[in-house]
Parts: structure tokens; C-alpha cells; sequence
């Protein structure tokens, strides 16, 4: 299920790496994408439970940038803690807080966001873009024209090269499974005697 309020830390964590505390929205659904294929080749499974997809300036992962483009009552969902309201095409960390803030974010996750900072980071916006459109760097990507294509994750597994995808997704969807049925016992009403 998707995790808006953690798509959101996943963003305020490379806000908070720039010196404005402030990030372009283009990187910053660029560096969404790149954490979650890291994660999925270091340790098989996405930062983020969504839908990726291909599109005109490369690969997103779809509900962290319809949120991104406040397409839904960012203060409802948790984001608005996290993140400023976009403008001039970027958004911002909020003021006092700090990565140790990000409590959605696992040990695992924050080494795969290090590791795409340090890889990326210097990059601006249109060079990420421009980088992320070349298929010997990211050939699951696929020219959508005006619209978009999915990415599906087996697609995503076998440009890295994994081994065992089928078993992989399997392990995906079973911890998936697992966490709705978290989900639904944690909103069931308690009965009381």
C-alpha cells in the first residue's frame, strides 16, 4: 500500500542534502525512482510500495509525483509535514526538521538514498532527466510519447540483471499481503464488554 507521509521523507531527505533545503521536483522524482531501483537491486525490494511508470521526461514512480503535483489534500495524508507547497518547480523540507525526523525511513533505505546522493546529487535537474532517458542507464525506460507506459517491477529486475525475479515479486506481494492484513486489523473497531 502506498505510503504517502514516507514518499514524503524519501523527498525531504534530498531536500535536506541541498544547502537551500529545497529541491527541484524534477530531481527529486528522478532520485525517488533511482532510490527504489537501488533498493531493489541491493536488497530486492523498493523503498516504495507503487506503480512506476515511463513518461516524456523519463521514469516515475506514479503516486509519489501525482502527490508531488498536489494532486491530493497533501495535509490530510501527512505530506504537508514533511514538505513545503511547491513553487517555482521545486519544493522545500519544512523549517526544524532533520533526517533523524524521517522515521518512515529504514537503515536500508537512507544506504540506498546515500548512495544515489553521492551518484547523483550534483546533477541538476535536466542532466538527471537526460540521464535517466538513456537505455544503456535505464532500459526499462521506454518512450512514452505524450503519455505513459508502465514499468512493470520484473521489468525493472531484469534490466538489473537479478536472478530469481519470479521468486522475488512472489516475496513482494507476500509481504504486501501481510501488511493490508495489518492494515485492515489495525481499523477494525475493538469491541468492548
Amino acid at each position: 500500500m502506498y505510503n504517502p507521509i514516507k514518499a514524503a521523507q524519501v523527498i525531504a531527505y534530498f531536500a535536506l542534502q541541498s544547502e537551500t533545503k529545497s529541491i527541484s521536483i524534477l530531481k527529486a522524482i528522478k532520485l525517488v525512482y533511482l532510490s527504489d531501483r537501488a533498493s531493489i537491486e541491493k536488497w530486492g525490494f523498493p523503498i516504495l510500495d507503487e506503480v512506476r511508470v515511463s513518461m516524456p521526461h523519463g521514469p516515475v514512480n506514479s503516486s509519489t509525483y501525482s502527490h508531488i503535483n498536489g494532486e491530493h489534500d497533501l495535509e490530510k495524508c501527512g505530506w504537508s509535514r514533511f514538505l513545503t507547497d511547491r513553487a517555482k518547480h521545486e519544493v522545500s523540507a519544512t523549517d526544524l526538521i532533520s533526517v533523524d525526523d524521517l522515521i518512515e525511513l529504514s537503515e536500508a533505505d537512507i544506504e540506498c538514498m546515500e548512495q544515489v546522493w553521492s551518484e547523483f546529487g550534483e546533477m541538476d535537474r535536466f542532466e538527471l532527466r537526460d540521464w535517466t532517458h538513456k537505455p544503456e542507464n535505464i532500459p526499462e525506460w521506454e518512450d512514452p510519447g505524450s503519455g505513459s507506459k508502465s514499468i512493470p517491477l520484473k521489468r525493472i529486475m531484469i534490466s538489473l540483471g537479478m536472478k530469481n525475479i519470479d521468486y522475488q515479486i512472489e516475496t513482494i506481494c507476500d509481504h504486501e499481503n501481510i501488511d493490508r492484513l495489518f492494515d485492515a486489523i489495525s481499523v477494525t473497531p475493538k469491541h468492548t464488554m
